[in-house]
């Protein structure tokens, strides 16, 4: 049975940084990455490592998001630097295995605010 645990989020002020985490179990993984969803609007892909080590960034996070590997296995950290009101949203880690099927994590909130 796969798993997909997140951690990490909460309320920053503009300009601040977050470090979300995602923990996948139960299969082979052959990507991990994170997708966000705003109030109102359709959920969008953030980040996305693959296990060949290619990693993919919405042009909306560039310079800004870094995603990278944690130091557990089969873990992915999202680091959100220099973060903006606009970052606001529910931020779900997504996987896929090497068998094709797709698994999502429960959703950490993630506000930006004064």
């Amino acid at each position: 049975q796969v798993h997909v645990v997140e951690s990490g989020g909460g309320l920053v002020q503009p300009g601040g940084s977050l470090r979300l985490s995602c923990a996948a179990s139960g299969s082979i993984f052959s990507f991990m990455g994170w997708y966000r969803q705003a109030p109102g609007k359709q959920r969008e892909r953030v980040a996305i490592l693959s296990s060949g080590g290619n990693v993919y960034y919405a042009d909306s996070v560039k310079g800004r998001f870094t995603i990278v590997r944690g130091n557990d296995k089969d873990t992915i950290v999202l680091q959100m630097n220099s973060l903006k009101p606009e970052d606001t949203a529910v931020y779900y880690c997504q996987t896929g295995t090497i068998g094709g099927y797709v698994y999502w994590g429960q959703g950490t909130p993630v506000t930006v605010s004064s």
